[in-house]
């Protein structure tokens, strides 16, 4: 796997193409994954790699097959992996968990904070065999309209690498989130919305006996704020200014 120092989803997963046929899906696949920061490319059994037309293809993701790693089987290809995820179109005799490439770009994320992941495309005509989708722990089903559902190589390699970035990017965001000031708790929240319906109340904003649904819609209002202390002090503070000067 290609580090950077720092482990992460994009950095764990490995793309898997298993007997590829034509070159020129090799070369598009490289660079559907690289504009989605993928640069693990692994090949099982390719039929004719390396090749003019996949670097043709691959346009500035040339790096990408050069780093590419050769297989002569999927289970050589997938053993130090956390995680397989196998993409499949077909219905099983024996049922086996199928995501949908959201979900599976999910539990990729998961699995990555212990390990290598790896998604397996099978071959152009005939996807990949019962025995290769058995070395899978879930399969992922894109759900393409039933009256067209074959998508190109790269295009089902392009959804899924898609996915993994927003996956990516919202894990990234999540750990970079951060605010100055501390949230405020629910009763220092709760007085807050207190204090509010005491002004409106002094100001005969609505009618104390039929307060309709205005209530219930302040309060989910600051709820769904998510309002820090400050910001709930600066809204008191407001509220006892005015109730000074009604005074």
């Amino acid at each position: 796997m290609q580090m950077d120092g720092k482990n992460n989803l994009l950095n764990s997963v490995k793309v898997v193409l298993v007997g590829t046929t034509h070159p020129g899906n090799i070369g598009a696949t490289a660079r559907a994954i690289k504009n989605m920061g993928i640069l693990n490319l692994a090949l099982v059994q390719p039929k004719e790699f390396p090749s003019d037309v996949a670097t043709f293809r691959s346009k500035a993701a040339k790096d990408i097959l050069e780093n590419a790693e050769v297989y002569e089987s999927l289970k050589d290809a997938v053993s130090k992996c956390e995680l397989v995820v196998g993409t499949s179109a077909r219905d099983r005799t024996i049922p086996w968990p199928v995501l949908s490439p959201r979900e599976a770009a999910e539990e990729m994320h998961k699995s990555s904070l212990n390990g290598d992941v790896a998604i397996v495309f099978g071959r152009e005509d005939r996807g990949l065999t019962n025995e290769e989708l058995g070395l899978c722990n879930f399969h992922v089903h894109i759900p393409s309209d039933p009256e067209y559902s074959s998508l190109n190589l790269s295009q089902a390699v392009q959804i899924l690498a898609y996915e993994i970035r927003l996956a990516y990017l919202e894990e990234k965001e999540r750990n970079e989130d951060y605010w100055d000031v501390d949230l405020a708790n629910n009763e220092q929240t709760e007085r807050l919305i207190n204090h509010m319906d005491e002004l409106m109340q002094e100001v005969d904003f609505y009618d104390t006996e039929n307060p309709r649904k205005l209530l219930v819609r302040v309060r989910r209002f600051f709820k769904r704020s998510k309002i820090d202390v400050m910001e709930a002090n600066i809204f008191r503070g407001f509220f006892a200014t005015i109730q000074k000067k009604l005074k």
